[in-house]
């Protein structure tokens, strides 16, 4: 083999690595880039919402009680059933009071002719003592006479009175509007012996209340933020209350908060907070345990992420991906509030201009280029954020 050839095969074997090397560094250079979507941060109008635990409650319940003592002869309405106020309920035995009645009526007519007679022998008595013709003694005591049978027919007519109001609490009517419960007694029931007897229970339930109870700790953290100018207060007009099903759905209709308590559960250390609340189809119900979304302050400068571009590492630290100026993938933490209409409010770490991604977060790496992809999304997703 000629030294010319050898000297050709050696020039190869070199050349064969270099080319090698220069196709692999051109194929990292040309790999493709991770597509994301971004989001770029934008502060505006934020409203602060506090979700509490509490209680559903009647706003009126009115104990049905007998006023009188007698037998029970009726049941006038059907359990589980809505009534007016002034409707009857129950009728006890009549007899007594009537007789009861009669009898007052019977002594008060005797005790207007009492006075009757004692009016007419004073007058006689006024003349009589002008001629001299009787004492001045029996004279006073006709003229007391008349004073006392006043006096009769006064008591009599006041005892006529306590008669028909017995005889009108005989019939047992509605103090309030509302869905009556079980009856507590049955037809022949004595009632009233010595106490006023429960007879059935009332409630209003539309509109009906919630109870919340809130920490002074939570009441005392929104008003240093009032009072630091962070957040401003909702005016109590405007103050909205979202009802929680225990199903996690939302009640169809809004309500209101009437007013918080200005004395502190010394057991517990909170406040309850009074909402209220339309129930048109008596959905909700007293005693229930409830959730309500109360909405108490406004946050001029908040801002707001989507739910899906929050990752957590090991930790458990809320953290997003951030692109910088050269389109690289950072990782930021940041500190979340809570959620409003499928997003995190975000209470620290990102600034208005940050560029955060909010899709094909799966593919964007820390460190690494990525490009961005500004298709318009569609409609449905765009409200989903």
């Amino acid at each position: 083999m000629s030294k010319n050839l050898l000297a050709r095969l050696g020039l190869i074997a070199l050349v064969l690595p270099l080319a090698a090397c220069d196709k692999s560094s051109n194929a990292e250079e040309q790999a493709p880039l991770a597509t994301v979507r971004i989001e770029t941060i934008e502060a505006r109008p934020l409203t602060i919402s506090t979700e509490l635990s509490g209680r559903i409650a009647a706003p009126r319940i009115a104990e049905v009680r007998a006023r009188v003592a007698g037998v029970v002869l009726q049941r006038a309405f059907r359990e589980g059933s809505d009534v007016k106020q002034g409707d009857v309920l129950f009728r006890i035995d009549p007899a007594p009071f009537k007789a009861d009645l009669q009898s007052a009526e019977a002594v008060l007519r005797k005790a207007e002719a009492n006075a009757y007679q004692a009016s007419l022998q004073e007058q006689r008595y006024a003349q009589l003592i002008g001629d001299k013709a009787i004492s001045g003694q029996d004279y006073d005591n006709a003229r007391a006479t008349v004073r006392q049978t006043a006096a009769d027919v006064a008591a009599s007519k006041a005892a006529v009175e306590r008669a028909k109001l017995n005889l009108g609490y005989a019939t047992v009517t509605a103090p309030i509007s509302g869905r009556i419960g079980r009856a507590l007694v049955t037809e022949g029931a004595l009632v009233g012996q010595n106490e006023s007897t429960p007879l059935a229970l009332i409630q209003q339930l539309n509109p009906i209340h919630a109870d919340l109870t809130q920490s002074t700790r939570e009441l005392n953290e929104l008003r240093r933020a009032f009072r630091s100018g962070q957040l401003q207060q909702v005016g109590q007009a405007q103050l909205k209350a979202t009802l929680i099903q225990d199903d996690g759905s939302l009640y169809p209709l809004p309500g209101k908060l009437l007013f918080s308590d200005i004395s502190v559960d010394p057991g517990t250390g909170q406040i309850i907070l009074r909402s209220e609340f339309p129930n048109p189809d008596l959905d909700l119900l007293p005693g229930s345990f409830v959730r309500v979304r109360l909405e108490q302050a406004v946050n001029q400068q908040g801002i707001s992420v989507p739910q899906r571009a929050i990752q957590r590492d090991s930790a458990g630290v809320a953290q997003v991906l951030l692109l910088d100026d050269e389109q690289r993938v950072g990782l930021q933490p940041v500190e979340l509030g809570a959620v409003q209409n499928n997003r995190w409010i975000v209470t620290g770490g990102l600034k208005p201009g940050d560029r955060i991604v909010i899709e094909g977060l799966q593919h964007a790496r820390p460190g690494e280029k990525v490009q961005i992809d500004d298709t318009p999304l569609p409609l449905a997703q765009v409200s989903g954020q």
